[in-house]
């Protein structure tokens, strides 16, 4: 009984190891699609409204920052984890 738990125990760690590699993936999508949307809307919203372009530019800036943001905490996560 006790060796199956060893085998348990050694086989988690490379399995944590994998987990990791593919929640950072899954954590990735969500921020990427987050950009183009910011990126896309504020290139649209500027085309409609030129005299607006300044404070645009700021929001897509930001909302740029908050979405990264996310993808590093994607990453910084399974290592605290481990």
């Amino acid at each position: 009984m006790s060796a199956d738990l060893v085998n348990l125990a050694a086989s988690t760690g490379t399995l944590t190891g994998n987990l990791g590699a593919v929640a950072y993936g899954l954590a990735a999508i969500g921020p990427g699609v987050g950009i183009g949307l910011v990126f896309g809307h504020s290139i649209e919203a500027m085309a409609r409204q030129p005299e607006a372009m300044p404070i645009i530019r700021t929001n897509m800036f930001l909302g740029f920052a908050l979405c990264e943001v996310l993808a590093l905490l994607g990453l910084v996560v399974p290592f605290i984890f481990k």
